[in-house]
């Protein structure tokens, strides 16, 4: 979906694991009086139709490095929650050629960045999503006739590797990066602040009071985090 098109300042919108473009509802209004959003369902979820090789993260960023072509954009910021902002760093590493700026929360490069594994690992049973998440589901059958059970196990595969991309690759992102945390977020603080001290041109904020759904939690507060920072220098 493109919200508010005739906005000349663009920032690409990439949401989390089990998500869909619902997750920034709580923020499009506030961002989108100044910023034209784009934003689209990541393969297997909302009404995005499976790729036709396994969910990955590279393919996240390529699909939305696709989407920049599509669309002939010049320039963007892109804002990543989640999975959306593991592959929102990816596309940094992979286009600075057309993105000048990333804010990413909830990010992680490896699995040791999970406070709590074991409890992850549960989201990626399909016994036990059906017990504790109907309400995803029904969510899910709502937008697509697609099997959801195949993006459970796709998840899985993506999400419990021992690390997504090398260090090295975060080392590599050389445009202005904003890393932020809730500070009850899924992955350790500590996890955050690798991120942020092997990205150089970038800064690290962790919110109160927050979980990792920080767009949910937050609203305000993280946007106008993003505001400022997209307005700096």
């Amino acid at each position: 979906d493109v919200i508010f098109e005739n906005r000349k300042r663009i920032i690409l919108r990439l949401h989390g694991g089990f998500g869909s473009i619902a997750d920034f509802e709580n923020v499009i209004p506030i961002l989108a009086k100044n910023y034209r959003i784009i934003i689209s369902d990541a393969p297997g979820l909302g009404r995005s139709e499976y790729a036709n090789s396994p969910l990955s993260y590279n393919l996240l960023a390529e699909y939305n490095s696709e989407i920049i072509d599509k669309l002939k954009l010049d320039s963007l910021y892109v804002m990543g929650w989640s999975d959306g902002a593991i592959a929102g760093l990816i596309l940094a590493k992979n286009r600075p050629d057309k993105v000048k700026k990333i804010i990413i929360s909830g990010a992680n490069y490896k699995i040791e960045g999970f406070k709590n594994l074991e409890e992850a690992k549960n989201w990626t049973d399909t016994n036990w999503v059906e017990k504790h998440w109907p309400r995803w589901i029904k969510q899910y059958q709502t937008l697509s006739t697609k099997d959801w059970k195949r993006y459970v196990n796709e998840a899985k595969l993506m999400w419990f590797q021992e690390q997504y991309f090398p260090k090295s690759d975060l080392e590599a992102i050389k445009i202005a990066t904003l890393v932020v945390y809730g500070d009850n977020d899924m992955y350790s603080l500590e996890h955050g602040i690798e991120i942020h001290n092997a990205i150089k041109n970038s800064q690290f904020c962790v919110i109160p009071n927050c979980s990792h759904e920080v767009f949910g939690d937050k609203p305000e507060i993280i946007s106008q985090l993003s505001i400022d920072f997209l307005k700096g220098k």
